[in-house]
């Protein structure tokens, strides 16, 4: 058996669930959240202390990351054996989970929880290489399955115009002091660290000339300006709605996109700094059509795995 009664989980599964829950992505890999078990379930909290004052100051990515976590913990669940269903909270708990009747793990499933441990964020070049035809409606599906949506931009056009959002966004961030000490503050030295974005993980240092610029975290120069990949693939993601339970569903679509891109081998990058910045964030909008605000600009395709970011011990996030 894996639940000690009908209402919850055992607390070896919990705590099994929530290894791998950790794994999902946050805003310089602050790790925003917290566990707990109670008597009917599983409660999947913000962990407050770790919002970002100034890059995050209304915690939507906060909200965005421990959507990602709980979509894990899932799958971590059904993986067990222990499968659960879920309803979105509006006070302290995002997530609600309760135990669901003993099922054995679907084939998308066992693919999506292998591939958790593989996911990273890859802040490293591109290879000049095309994403195979027919990947785009794998991810967009894998975004809808979980009511969230996935625009693809297509054209030369529209890619650079995307990325001049981009830049014009993360040229006000870095004009911010407070920003850039906050940056620096999740910047870490070494790779060895359990939180924040080590050297190695960070990629090297971003280049003017760059299509997408990316955070600085540290890293050594490059000679090379060009993107050697000359055919980005590149989307942007939201949910249906503004409400506090929206981010936590978009952050819940995020995880599956990025596992399914992950099972087909490809390498995600994401860029949040349209999206901090209310302006660019509105303009986004407005260019994609859409009625909801996006969460977060994402960018696909292949490359080589050089550093993954680590994580805090389960006991640091669990909650009695």
């Amino acid at each position: 058996m894996t639940t000690t009664s009908s209402t919850t989980w055992a607390p070896e599964t919990f705590l099994t669930a929530v290894g791998h829950a950790v794994w999902a992505p946050s805003i310089h890999n602050s790790q925003p959240w917290r566990f707990r078990r109670t008597a009917h379930g599983i409660d999947v909290l913000v962990d407050r202390d770790r919002v970002l004052p100034v890059g995050d100051p209304d915690g939507r990515a906060a909200r965005l990351s421990c959507g990602a976590a709980a979509g894990n913990l899932l799958l971590a669940l059904a993986v067990a054996g222990a499968p659960g269903t879920y309803v979105l909270g509006r006070d302290d708990a995002l997530v609600r989970l309760t135990p669901a009747a003993h099922r054995p793990a679907t084939p998308q499933e066992q693919r999506l929880f292998r591939a958790i441990r593989r996911r990273h964020t890859n802040r490293h070049p591109f290879a000049d290489q095309p994403v195979e035809p027919g990947v785009t409606a794998r991810l967009t599906e894998a975004a809808r399955l979980e009511n969230g949506w996935l625009d693809f931009v297509v054209g030369d056009q529209a890619i650079d115009a995307l990325a001049a959002l981009i830049r014009e966004a993360d040229n006000r961030l870095n004009a911010d002091p407070r920003y850039v000490a906050e940056l620096r503050a999740w910047t870490r030295v070494a790779d060895g660290a359990v939180e924040g974005v080590g050297r190695q993980a960070g990629g090297p240092a971003p280049h003017p000339a760059e299509l997408m610029a990316r955070r600085d975290y540290g890293g050594a120069g490059q000679r090379e300006s060009r993107d050697p990949a000359r055919e980005p693939v590149l989307a942007v993601l939201g949910a249906h709605g503004s409400l506090h339970t929206d981010d936590v569903r978009a952050g819940m679509a995020l995880q599956r996109v990025l596992l399914t891109a992950t099972d087909l081998g490809l390498a995600a990058a994401m860029f949040s700094q349209p999206v901090e910045v209310p302006e660019t964030r509105r303009r986004l909008r407005l260019a994609l059509g859409r009625p909801d605000d996006p969460h977060l600009v994402l960018r696909f395709g292949y490359a080589p795995t050089l550093g993954y970011t680590n994580r805090r011990s389960v006991a640091d996030v669990v909650e009695s």
